[in-house]
């Protein structure tokens, strides 16, 4: 028998099990889809030799967490191609404005608000790694460098309710930024996620991993069994009495599912906190297959590797909060990547995948294909005429590609000021539960939602240090066995 269960193989469950198996434990990982992954999956969906990402496709987290640094991604195989343009926002009227790699070239180019943009994003840059360490915390412990949680928290209070630009390029830019937030706009949370991820376009970038997301799971997984993991995968647990012979149970899954196979096991009054979660809005994804580059009216938004598309600001907070308040908009805020344009492989006799989420009310039903194709249209006239195959998932039906995004909610979970402190529950230990041995490591748990890992390996050093006194994180540099090539 396994020393741990761990249920669920998206980032979080993975990361889990490699760090428990990495501490000596003998880990077991049951899987309810066909493949690992979660939200790293990638397959081919039209043409056999292009392969699409089927959740997430850009990786910032990938290169900057402290999971992934420890785990070293390069040295496995796993090449993060960095675009020269991390974001880029079309602006009506055929400009656009981005955020270059280099901190100095994006300031250059924002005119007046250059110097207001540089002196935003230097101190987070120059402390990068504390101010991502702070915000990808157990939300719980006191910083290691006070000196980048007072910049950052600085920034954050200044940025909350407004902004400090005068010019409309760099108003959208940072607010197209902030909507990655998925909710009410402007908000703390929304200024928290806008600096996070603002500031390391500028410095560990914004990568897409070669090959596709996948290539992450598969060196994760490679990791677990070559430290003696088994994983099953086709296997979904209904009930926590199929892992009652597992002294350790850690759940990559969200509060509601946690409800359905914890039953009646769980105390009545962390029944009913799980039962007050609120999820916020969702997500409708589409993947087209096209037979060349977007035709974006700027030159400029065809060399990034992520593409926003809300217009101005103000149009970006009526979008965002029109959605977060239920009710369907039909220019809503679209997310667009064509990975071809940082990682050419993907686009094997010309034709190219092109991944795109809109944000909608949660559940909504609609279809999204046609609704992206027109926002891209708009920006990118010509852009149907490329179109080969498309497909479509409403935020309705994307819980039955990952049960723990309910509505289509790839948050999992709303990410307002309060739930961000307090995922799923408010505890002293975020990831325990009242069951002896039974963790949550989720994205409904600190630091929350993005593929970096950090929810399964603090939720695995909380079960280590609980169950088998280990207080000093297990070393996760690769061994010349767990290369991928």
């Amino acid at each position: 028998m396994s020393d741990a269960a761990i249920v669920g193989s998206g980032p979080n469950g993975l990361a889990a099990a490699i760090t428990l198996a990495r501490a000596g434990l003998k880990v077991t990982v049951f899987e309810a889809a066909e493949t690992t992954g979660g939200g790293l999956r990638s397959e081919s969906l039209f043409d056999q030799d292009v392969v699409h990402d089927i959740c997430s496709a850009v990786h910032p987290m990938a290169a900057a967490s402290d999971f992934f640094r420890r785990f070293d991604l390069p040295s496995r195989g796993v090449r993060l191609i960095q675009p020269g343009i991390p974001y880029a926002h079309p602006l009506p009227g055929g400009n656009a404005v981005a955020a270059w790699r280099s901190l100095t070239r994006t300031a250059e180019r924002l005119g007046p608000d250059g110097p207001r943009w540089a002196r935003l994003m230097a101190p987070l840059v120059d402390r990068s790694h504390a101010v991502v360490d702070l915000m990808l915390s157990d939300q719980r412990t006191m910083p290691s460098d006070l000196v980048a949680a007072l910049e950052l928290a600085t920034r954050v209070l200044a940025h909350a309710r407004r902004t400090p630009f005068t010019t409309e390029p760099a108003r959208a830019l940072l607010t197209g930024v902030a909507a990655h937030a998925v909710g009410k706009l402007p908000s703390m949370t929304s200024a928290a996620v806008a600096l996070l991820l603002g500031h390391t376009a500028h410095s560990s970038g914004w990568p897409l991993p070669e090959g596709g997301s996948a290539r992450i799971a598969q060196v994760m997984a490679a990791d677990i069994l070559a430290h003696g993991g088994v994983i099953h995968t086709g296997h979904r647990i209904r009930d926590l009495a199929e892992l009652s012979g597992f002294p350790l149970v850690l759940l990559d899954v969200g509060p509601r599912e946690f409800l359905n196979v914890a039953g009646s096991r769980l105390p009545p009054r962390y029944r009913r906190a799980l039962g007050r979660y609120r999820y916020g809005p969702g997500a409708a994804k589409a993947d087209f297959l096209v037979s060349g580059p977007i035709p974006w009216s700027s030159a400029l938004v065809g060399l990034a590797g992520t593409v926003h598309l809300g217009g101005t600001r103000e149009d970006i907070l009526r979008q965002e909060n029109e959605t977060a308040a239920g009710r369907r908009v039909e220019d809503p805020f679209v997310l667009v990547v064509d990975p071809s344009v940082t990682d050419p492989t993907r686009a094997p006799r010309g034709r190219r995948p092109i991944w795109a989420y809109a944000h909608v009310p949660n559940g909504d039903p609609r279809d999204p294909v046609d609704m992206i194709r027109r926002r891209i249209e708009s920006y990118a006239p010509g852009f149907t005429d490329t179109v080969i195959a498309a497909r479509g998932i409403s935020a309705e039906r994307y819980d039955l590609y990952n049960p723990n995004y309910v509505g289509g909610d790839i948050a999992a979970g709303a990410m307002t000021l309060r739930q961000s402190l307090a995922r799923p529950t408010f505890r002293r230990e975020p990831y325990s539960t009242p069951l002896p041995g039974v963790y949550l490591c989720s994205a409904a748990t600190p630091p929350g939602p993005s593929v970096h890992g950090m929810c399964g390996h603090l939720a695995a050093l909380t079960a280590l240090r609980r169950h088998h006194d280990l207080r000093t994180p297990p070393d996760l540099s690769p061994q010349p066995k767990e290369v991928i090539t």
